[in-house]
């Protein structure tokens, strides 16, 4: 089940001026940097009172942070993400539903070790969305 909105994720040809343009225009602190060596990223995340902001910056050429940064130069929104409570259900139950949930399969994790998947743009409304399985207390 979906219980919240983890975060907005936005793709950046540099964590370093992107943490900069937001402490100087918007006075947001961006935190410490962050590999995820599966998904070819580095990332940071600006924490606020309910959700986060997330900056993505390619690791490794064949990223697929890079190949948006191909389309897109200047960076923009790449997904959303939702908090579930139970990945594989949730997983599970959007398939059924008609929802491509992409990966094929394959075991996911973000840099937190938390469980998430992707469904496919097409099936929620044009926009890339990641599923992060959060336990609640």
């Amino acid at each position: 089940m979906i219980t919240g909105l983890s975060h907005v994720s936005i793709a950046v040809p540099s964590l370093e001026a992107a943490a900069k343009r937001l402490k100087d225009v918007y006075g947001l602190k961006v935190g410490a940097a962050k590999v995820n060596e599966q998904q070819g990223v580095r990332l940071a995340y600006v924490e606020l009172a309910n959700a986060r902001i997330e900056l993505m910056e390619p690791a490794r050429p064949d990223s697929p942070i890079s190949k948006f940064l191909a389309k897109n130069p200047a960076g923009g929104i790449h997904h959303f993400c939702l908090e579930v409570d139970d990945l594989p259900a949730t997983t599970a139950g959007i398939a059924a539903q008609g929802a491509r949930v992409l990966g094929e399969g394959k075991e996911q994790r973000n840099v937190h070790g938390e469980h998430i998947a992707f469904v496919h743009p097409k099936d929620f409304l044009g926009a890339l969305v990641e599923l992060e399985e959060h336990q609640q207390p």
